[in-house]
């Protein structure tokens, strides 16, 4: 797992070096590439500070509250929306840097707490480890979304791990239905489409 992580991370790194274009459309439908490298930038530095506060973090607290899936998923995205509102300008390139800066933190911490509870989700502990599958899941599916916005192509080694990284990762959001490749499940699980490209956009329902 912690394998996988640092090569969702080093696949960001090596597309958004290769981006020449931050204006460029990305498969998030609401963002261009820029926004897509400030999002990861946001959502790094995130995770970190949900580990370092566990388990009375800010998002431990907003799944204690046994609330539905789709309010979950509404709450997330003005998080989202609001914390690149508030970014100060910068390049593409040093939002990548400030992420990969917070992301490398947070996988160092990770081995000495692997077993501490990150949350408790309708009556079931969920640990650091398990929400490291979920930030593995994360940056696989970001490192797409930067390659497919540059006009290239990204699978993970490994897309099975994500699958099984999903169920305990992930436990909000049922995986789609059974693809004979994994990493058509795990994107389509996500709300993205294999087909879209930056000629031809496929407007999908993001859900990660």
């Amino acid at each position: 797992m912690l394998e996988s992580y640092r090569a969702g991370v080093a696949a960001i790194r090596q597309f958004a070096a290769r981006c020449e274009d931050w204006e460029a459309v990305t498969p998030c439908t609401e963002w261009q590439a820029i926004d897509l490298a400030g999002h990861l930038r946001c959502v790094a530095e995130n995770y970190l500070e949900y580990l370092q506060d566990a388990p009375d973090s800010r998002v431990a607290k907003l799944f204690a509250q046994d609330t539905a899936t789709a309010v979950l998923i509404r709450q997330q995205s003005r998080q989202n929306a609001a914390e690149l509102a508030v970014l100060p300008p910068e390049s593409g390139r040093e939002r990548i840097m400030s992420f990969t800066v917070s992301a490398d933190a947070y996988i160092d911490l990770i081995p000495d707490s692997w077993d501490r509870t990150h949350l408790i989700y309708r009556g079931t502990k969920f640990t650091i480890g398990d929400h490291a599958g979920a930030a593995c899941i994360e940056f696989h599916l970001h490192a797409w979304d930067m390659a497919r916005s540059i006009g290239e192509e990204y699978r993970p080694e490994d897309p099975e791990l994500l699958i099984g990284a999903w169920a305990w990762g992930v436990p909000h959001l049922p995986l789609g239905a059974v693809e004979p490749d994994p990493w058509i499940r795990v994107l389509r699980s996500s709300g993205r489409s294999q087909d879209w490209t930056k000629d031809k956009p496929v407007r999908a329902r993001r859900r990660r």
